[in-house]
């Protein structure tokens, strides 16, 4: 199982164009957020004692407890820029609400299709895994401009794919994703972290919502949104106190 992991773990630095010796932490989290059922600790211990990494710490997949978190006050005011900021580019306020709004990682947005949104006579519709979500109107008009803005002389949803749907965030070449370590680090410029915002997205769904309908939100395993809840019911009070006694 684990060396299973760490060939899938270095086929992604390479799928991604990553160094294996500048990889930072962050890049490590979004892997190991990724990719829950993949434990990559022994290997990350391994390339660290033989410097092949920095000093990076994979966090031990069996506890599944996430550890950093936005106020709600942050979380909201992030999204409310990925809603309304023009100065900010497109790709980073769809990716940014998404996250904020439905706990998508980074490496599922960039998985997503242009063939997952339509149009009903209430609204736009997004397909998380089987399951269509209504989007609010702000990001459905931004998935609408981005689905056809142009790359080159013609509109992402003209671009020639042969049979494969085409991707929302296009790469180079268009008929793959856009780099996951890219639309990373472009987000963290400026200043809309993806775990933290992920793992506060989910804390407040899974408090409002029974766990099963979190799962069929969000695209999860079941198990995963048990998880979450039970989480957010024994840890998410001490944890918000105890920022706020941090904070005083």
């Amino acid at each position: 199982m684990e060396i299973r992991a760490a060939m899938e773990f270095i086929a992604w630095v390479e799928m991604e164009d990553f160094d294996l010796g500048s990889l930072t932490q962050g890049d490590l989290d979004l892997w190991v957020t990724s990719h829950r059922t993949r434990r990559i600790g022994a290997f990350i211990r391994w390339t660290v004692a033989r410097r092949l990494t920095g000093k990076l710490t994979a966090v031990p997949q069996h506890s599944g407890l996430p550890t950093k978190f936005l106020s709600s006050e942050e979380h909201h005011e992030q999204l409310r820029r990925c809603l309304n900021d023009d100065e900010l580019p497109l790709e980073v306020r769809i990716a940014g609400a998404l996250t904020r709004l439905y706990g998508l990682p980074t490496v599922r947005i960039l998985q997503l299709t242009t063939d997952r949104f339509h149009h009903e006579e209430d609204g736009t519709y997004l397909t998380i895994d089987q399951n269509p979500v209504l989007l609010p109107p702000k990001l459905a008009r931004l998935i609408e401009q981005q689905a056809t803005r142009p790359i080159g002389h013609i509109s992402i949803l003209d671009q020639p794919t042969g049979d494969h749907p085409k991707y929302l965030l296009p790469g180079r070449p268009p008929s793959r994703p856009r780099s996951a370590a890219g639309l990373h680090s472009l987000m963290r410029q400026h200043g809309l972290p993806g775990l933290s915002a992920r793992n506060t997205a989910m804390i407040e769904a899974v408090a409002d919502l029974p766990p099963i309908v979190a799962s069929d939100l969000f695209g999860i395993h079941p198990q995963t949104a048990h998880r979450w809840a039970r989480f957010a019911q024994d840890s998410w009070t001490d944890y918000l106190a105890a920022r706020a006694a941090t904070e005083k």
